[in-house]
């Protein structure tokens, strides 16, 4: 079966600097803008949930159909935003948390300008890794 995810972190401003279709169901140009809407739809719920809790991973914020939303909120508020369809709790986590790692990485490089799109290959090819790890 395949599986639908889309992978997006939004900045503290709300500006989305990196986003990526990591499921391995075909990818359609109106699916990812479904994808991107229904994580949009989201940020509001997101916003209310960081302010009342201390933890980092949300868990699952927002449902669409067979859609679940999940967020992990770092420290500066950078928002990770994943639309999946898989209930691999575990394996989310365990993805917020490396790719956290990976965002860290890019965030201590002198060349990044924090709020910017993320650009880098390198970091795209380590997270649809982990993403294939992982969910």
């Amino acid at each position: 079966m395949a599986s639908t995810a889309c992978f997006v972190i939004v900045s503290k401003n709300d500006i989305p600097i990196y986003e990526a279709e990591v499921g391995s169901a075909p990818k359609k140009e109106d699916l990812a803008y479904h994808h991107q809407f229904i994580l949009h739809a989201a940020l509001d719920v997101v916003q209310d949930l960081a302010w009342t809790t201390n933890a980092m991973f949300l868990r699952s914020v927002d449902r669409f159909n067979d859609l679940v939303v999940s967020v992990y909120v770092t420290a500066g508020h950078t928002r990770f935003m994943l639309l999946h369809d898989s209930r691999s709790e575990d394996g989310i986590k365990s993805f917020f948390q490396e790719v956290h790692e990976l965002y860290i990485k890019i965030f201590l490089n002198p060349l990044y300008l924090p709020g910017s799109r993320i650009a880098s290959s390198h970091f795209d090819t380590k997270v649809r890794a982990l993403a294939r790890k992982y969910l």
